[in-house]
């Protein structure tokens, strides 16, 4: 049985707590326990979290658990020197040490980020970087894994994170099944951006949005702005008006931000040849792909497709 310790602190974001619902549900799909989860905090006893709402918390002594997540808040703050002792403390003791958004800032601050991978939510990461600049800042990543070092993005992505560890722990068919029952479409790789494009270009109209959801869909075709005019029931000159008024962009420019993103996934989670992977994403070819990787992320394919096995490993 693998015990897992969430240290929380006054205001922590109650959303952080999401991961233990992975935990849980492993205990459920394997028919025993698992994992043993307590919620920790410095002095034990009530504490508040962000909606003023309050749990019961044990208080935090010798680490005597294998895994310790240190959630979020949604306003960090500098920690107390005892929350700190205890933390720095528990990379020796414990199995590994993990944060979730926010909590990267208690990591760093306990200097357990000093010259490792890490990332946070993307709305934090520059503040982050500039207070504690010995820490390799990855701000693009769900979740990135730096030897016995765990981090995560925002706090939906302690899920995943959550999902990773028990998928090193008891492989990946229990990993699956646990994101099956949290109706999670897949677990998403430590590696996979936090950004999505669709989400990013926020269509405002209805015909723009399924001008968008069509091209989404199409990534093999053409794609040209008279398709996309047409899926939109307008005229191509009204279309390119309209889609750069909604989004910042041209057609072509959108089209290319969804291919890349399509690509992406296709090159961090399965094993296709990266001809394959450009045919699939409607790059005509695999150079005109490695350009286009280059100006989204400044990495070729295979460098992104490098660090999600990383991840991994």
């Amino acid at each position: 049985m693998i015990k897992v310790g969430f240290l929380v602190s006054p205001g922590f974001q109650m959303m952080s707590l999401a991961a233990l619902s992975a935990f849980e549900l492993a205990n459920v799909t394997a028919g025993e326990t698992l994992y043993q989860v307590e919620v920790l905090s410095e002095s034990g006893g009530p504490v508040s979290n962000s909606l003023g709402m309050r749990m019961e918390t044990g208080a935090i002594a010798e680490p005597a658990c294998d895994t310790l997540v240190v959630t979020g808040t949604l306003d960090p703050e500098p920690s107390s020197p005892g929350l700190l002792a205890y933390v720095r403390d528990a990379l020796q003791s414990c199995r590994r040490v993990a944060a979730i958004c926010t909590g990267a800032f208690i990591l760093a601050e306990a200097g357990l980020l000093d010259g490792r991978r890490a990332t946070t939510h993307w709305f934090f990461a520059r503040d982050l970087e500039k207070q504690f600049p010995k820490i390799r800042l990855e701000e693009d990543r769900i979740f990135i894994i730096d030897g016995q070092v765990w981090t995560s993005a925002g706090m939906s992505a302690g899920v995943d994170l959550a999902l990773g560890m028990i998928e090193k722990d008891f492989g990946a068919e229990i990993s699956r099944s646990v994101a099956r029952k949290l109706v999670l479409y897949h677990r998403r790789a430590g590696g996979q951006s936090q950004h999505s494009a669709l989400l990013e270009m926020d269509a405002k109209s209805d015909r723009i949005q399924t001008a968008l959801d069509y091209a989404k869909r199409n990534l093999r075709s053409e794609l040209s702005v008279e398709q996309l005019a047409e899926a939109a029931h307008l005229s191509p000159r009204q279309f390119s008006r309209a889609f750069r008024a909604e989004t910042g962009q041209s057609p072509a420019k959108a089209v290319e931000h969804l291919r890349v993103e399509a690509a992406r996934l296709m090159m961090e989670q399965t094993r296709h040849p990266i001809d394959v992977v450009a045919t699939e994403t409607g790059f005509a070819d695999r150079e005109r792909m490695r350009r286009a990787f280059l100006r989204a992320f400044g990495q070729p394919p295979q460098a992104i497709r490098r660090t999600a096995r990383e991840e991994v490993v």
